[in-house]
This record gives structure tokens, C-alpha cells and sequence, in this order.
């Protein structure tokens, strides 16, 4: 038998963290993945995490695993599909040091990944984002801090992970002004600020008074801002928006869909999606496909340089005279 603990320990400090060296980010993923399946496989086989062998976790146990986060957790089926791939992920590192595991390590590894539904994106309209940016009290430190981190994240797009890690000295004033990031897998981009963006966070940098190191966004009681803080810093000012914007109320905005609002008003601008991509930090070109499928005014402008189909309306007559009559009255 071999012991499941030391592998699992192996795949997090040497193969993930040592060898591909992952971000925070991604291990914190994975390890949310193994903390789920460890909880589930000790309440089916009545044995300790620490005590089980890896011949415990065979494809029925995954497989019910996966059935367990849809059926009684509620998962979506991207993130089924996601705690899949980290699965696959620490048995593909295993299949090297357990050869004997062949046989069974291969049931798992076929295991497929399920497929679902695309919805459109959601995405703020210029309305909205007036209200949204409008809605923090820019009396008061918070809400100054708010409107500025809203408005950057607006403007620029950047992921709530970018949002959070950025540093005073990432910003840029004056010619030029730009937002330095760190974004996946370690790729620096800059993005570009508008004179009002620049002329907000001057007045944020001044009043925040913060070494370069500091965080661009700090909380009121600790150095930065979590992602969750994030996310409860635009539900709430969301809220506050939809007394005066009422569409903001039959829409679930998140930090992510100010991200789409970023993409969406650069391709209703004309921006080309080379560009796009580069601006949002995205590895493949491909990936802003899913905003030209969102965006109507695009397709609209697109109708209205064809060639319109000509089309007469006709008008029903009908043929029988007692027909005409009772349809008279």
C-alpha cells in the first residue's frame, strides 16, 4: 500500500510550488480541491486524511466526489470541472513516482470533463457605471477610497487578484500616466489612464500618503483589501445605485463583470481585439471572442452597413365576404 499524505505534501511544496511555481492564487485553488475530497472521502471510508492510502482515492470514490459537489453542494458545472483538472493535475505527477498505480491512476485520468452551457456575459452600459461610480460618499476616506478603486478597475479591467496587489509606486502620473500589474503567470502589463482616472488617484496618492510598498487600496483596519472586501465593496455601492439606476437591480455585478464592462466599451469604441487582449492580459486572442458574442451594439452597427433584404408587408384580406364582416366587428 502506499501512503496518500506524503505524495499530496510532495505535489503541493516540490511540483507546484518548487518545480512549476504556480501562484498564490492557483495553489490556494488546488488546495481548496484536496481540503473538499480529503472531507468527503474520510466521511465515505471512515478513515483519517492522514491515514489513507493512495488505492482509497480509485475512480468510484472521485467519481461520487464529483456527483457530491453538483448534487449536494451545488456547484456549478465549471467548477466541477475545475476541481477535475486539480485532480488530474496531482494524479499526472503521481503516475511518474507510482508506476505500480498505473492501471488505476489511468480510470482517473480518463475521466472526463463535463460540458456546459456558455451564457452571455454580463456587462454594465454607461448608465450604470455613471450610477455605480456615483454611489460611494466621497465625503468620507471609504468612499473616496471606493470611488477610486472602482473607477480603476473599471478603466482598466484589471482581475480582482491585480486589483488587490497593486502598490502605490505601480501608479504613473503625469505624461503618459499608466497602471503597472502583476497579472497570470507573472506577466507585468501596463495599462493606460485617462486624465480623470490620473487626476482621481493623484488626489487618492496624496491623501493616502503611502510608502512606495504600501498597498494602492488599503482597508481602514489592515494593509490591503481581501477579494472578498472587493466583492462586498461593489455589491454594496451596487445596491446603493439601483435606487437611481433600476436595471442595476435585475443584474448580479460582481468585480469580474466591471472587468467585461472594461471589454465591451473598448469594442463598442472601434478598439481592435489584438488590443484588447494585451490590455486585459489575456494569453490568446481568442479569449475576448466572448464579449463580440455579448455585444449588441456591435452586431447593430454591423446590420446597418448591409444592404437591407427587401421585404413588403402584406396585408391579410380575407376572401370570404362573411369572413370580412365578422372580422369588422
Amino acid at each position: 500500500m502506499t501512503n496518500f499524505a506524503p505524495l499530496l505534501e510532495t505535489f503541493f511544496t516540490d511540483w507546484l510550488m518548487r518545480q512549476r511555481r504556480l501562484s498564490s492564487n492557483t495553489i490556494a485553488a488546488y488546495r481548496d480541491t484536496f481540503r473538499l475530497l480529503l472531507r468527503f472521502a474520510q466521511c465515505r471510508l471512515g478513515k483519517p486524511p492522514a491515514r489513507l492510502d493512495l488505492a482509497d482515492l480509485d475512480a468510484k470514490l472521485i467519481g461520487a466526489f464529483l456527483n457530491h459537489l453538483e448534487a449536494e453542494r451545488h456547484n456549478s458545472v465549471r467548477t466541477r470541472n475545475a476541481r477535475l483538472a486539480a485532480i488530474h493535475s496531482f494524479f499526472k505527477f503521481v503516475a511518474v513516482d507510482q508506476p505500480q498505480q498505473a492501471e488505476g491512476i489511468q480510470r482517473i485520468l480518463n475521466m472526463p470533463q463535463k460540458r456546459c452551457n456558455r451564457r452571455l456575459i454580463t456587462f454594465l452600459d454607461r448608465l450604470e457605471v455613471e450610477a455605480l461610480l456615483a454611489a460611494p460618499d466621497k465625503r468620507t476616506w471609504i468612499g473616496r477610497r471606493d470611488h477610486a478603486l472602482l473607477l480603476v478597475a473599471i478603466e482598466t479591467g484589471l482581475r480582482v487578484s491585480e486589483l488587490i496587489q497593486l502598490r502605490c509606486n505601480d501608479v504613473t502620473l503625469g505624461q503618459g500616466a499608466n497602471l503597472r500589474c502583476r497579472g497570470k503567470g507573472r506577466k507585468e502589463r501596463c495599462t493606460p489612464l485617462s486624465t480623470a482616472s490620473a487626476r482621481v488617484l493623484k488626489a487618492w496618492l496624496r491623501e493616502r500618503q503611502g510608502r512606495d510598498q504600501d498597498t494602492l487600496f488599503p482597508s481602514s483596519r489592515n494593509p490591503g483589501l481581501s477579494r472578498d472586501a472587493v466583492e462586498r465593496i461593489v455589491t454594496r455601492h451596487t445596491a446603493t445605485a439601483a435606487q437611481k439606476c433600476p436595471s442595476l437591480g435585475t443584474k448580479r455585478v460582481t468585480p469580474h463583470v466591471l472587468r467585461h464592462t472594461t471589454a465591451v466599451t473598448l469594442l463598442q469604441a472601434g478598439v481592435d481585439r489584438a488590443v484588447i487582449a494585451l490590455w486585459l492580459g489575456h494569453e490568446q486572442i481568442e479569449t475576448t471572442q466572448m464579449y463580440l458574442a455579448a455585444d449588441l451594439t456591435s452586431k447593430q452597427r454591423a446590420l446597418a452597413r448591409t444592404a437591407p433584404i427587401p421585404a413588403h408587408v402584406a396585408r391579410y384580406r380575407p376572401k370570404d365576404e362573411l369572413l370580412a364582416f365578422l372580422n369588422s366587428l
